[in-house]
């Protein structure tokens, strides 16, 4: 690299024309699309109020904003779209929907079974960037699911769209437009004008939820938990649907279950298994709402995931330090649940890894709480 910024120096020296040519096309964005830029989502606060370009006042309340985290984080882990595209995409899905997932059931009644935060009507759009299962973005499903329509917005050689419809990252010189152009070249609006308005909004919301990245050679790891404790109270549950294959509870088909169903009454304290630190705090798909806490256990990475809380059952954010038996959350029914109950997965080597039966996991780590509560076989009410 030092070479060819040498020769740069010369050539700018001897034809400033060309060396300047030379430099810009070494620096432009689609040169260095390939690379990954990170954005660390920090804690979500409640509610965010901002001002529209045109001066109109837009409060978000927590639900709104972790869609918003969701965006983010989507962002990030796909190359290519870094700080832009997010806010790209921030514009679009405050443009469409105000960063609410809309389900429409007078197109698709059945987008209302799925986690919403209210009914829209707009064609047989769904979702935060209201994206229409009729012109190829997915089916309802899909487009129920945060992470795939963020995912199906940025598209690419990793999206779901197979580059049609086109996402951001499809559409070639997107880096140049006005961001305002860009979101319109994705969602082909017939109101192309109105993404401008919310930048303001978007590039607040990338300051509230943002922090700097940890330097490269900060230490990722999380402590050694000082002991492991079983997530609800002492005879508050009863196991109701156990690790592995069984009949899914929605479908009638056979499935496999990735964690343990604690069937308790709704608002029973959800306790962190061990000390550790929060990486997610919200809704994401089937789960409803959901905690994933990262531990490290006898020196390996560990991470748990607790699901289908409530809105208000969450007490905890992206960040937040915790200690083993700490009350993270209140057991409700949120996303795909038939009945109260907490969702428990174990994953050893972190939330990218598979799960294992949450419940041996437990016994095995002598949980303090475990009280053995009997087996009710799978096709009790509180699946998922």
């Amino acid at each position: 690299m030092a070479k060819v910024l040498g020769i740069l120096l010369l050539l700018i020296v001897a034809t400033p024309s060309l060396g300047m040519v030379a430099l810009a096309t070494l620096m432009s964005p689609a040169v260095v699309s390939c690379s990954i830029e990170r954005l660390s989502v920090g804690p979500i606060p409640e509610s965010l109020t901002a001002r529209t370009r045109d001066g109109h006042s837009v409060t978000l309340n927590r639900q709104q904003l972790t869609h918003a985290a969701t965006i983010i984080t989507v962002g990030t882990q796909t190359a290519g779209v870094g700080r832009a595209g997010v806010l790209v995409a921030l514009m679009a899905g405050l443009t469409e929907s105000t960063l609410r997932m809309l389900s429409n059931s007078s197109a698709y009644p059945e987008s209302a079974d799925y986690p919403n935060d209210g009914d829209g009507s707009d064609h047989d759009s769904l979702g935060i960037f209201q994206m229409r299962p009729a012109t190829g973005w997915g089916g309802v499903v899909d487009l129920m699911d945060p992470r795939y329509q963020a995912r199906a917005f940025y598209g690419g050689p990793t999206g779901p769209n197979g580059g049609s419809p086109r996402g951001l990252l499809d559409i070639a010189g997107w880096q140049a437009l006005d961001p305002g152009v860009a979101a319109q070249s994705v969602e082909v609006s017939a109101y192309p004008d109105r993404y401008q308005n919310y930048q303001p909004v978007a590039e607040d919301i990338l300051r509230a939820l943002t922090r700097a990245p940890a330097p490269p050679d900060a230490d990722p790891a999380v402590p050694e938990t000082t002991r492991i404790a079983f997530p609800l109270p002492a005879g508050s549950y009863t196991d109701t649907s156990s690790y592995g294959w069984r009949t899914d509870p929605f479908t009638g088909k056979r499935a496999f279950h990735a964690g343990s169903d604690l069937a308790a009454a709704g608002g029973t304290p959800i306790l962190a298994i061990a000390d550790g630190v929060v990486t997610f705090a919200g809704r994401r798909g089937g789960y409803g709402n959901l905690i994933i806490v990262e531990h490290t256990v006898a020196g390996e990475r560990v991470a748990s995931f607790y699901a289908h809380m409530w809105d208000a059952g969450i007490h905890v954010s992206i960040g937040s330090t915790i200690a083993a038996g700490q009350h993270i959350a209140d057991v409700g029914s949120s996303g795909r649940s038939s009945g109260t109950h907490l969702h428990l997965e174990i994953h050893p080597g972190g939330a990218a890894q598979p799960s294992v039966d949450a419940m041996d996991w437990l016994a095995t780590h002598a949980a303090e709480g475990l009280d053995g509560a009997a087996v009710v076989p799978a096709r009790c009410v509180a699946g998922g």
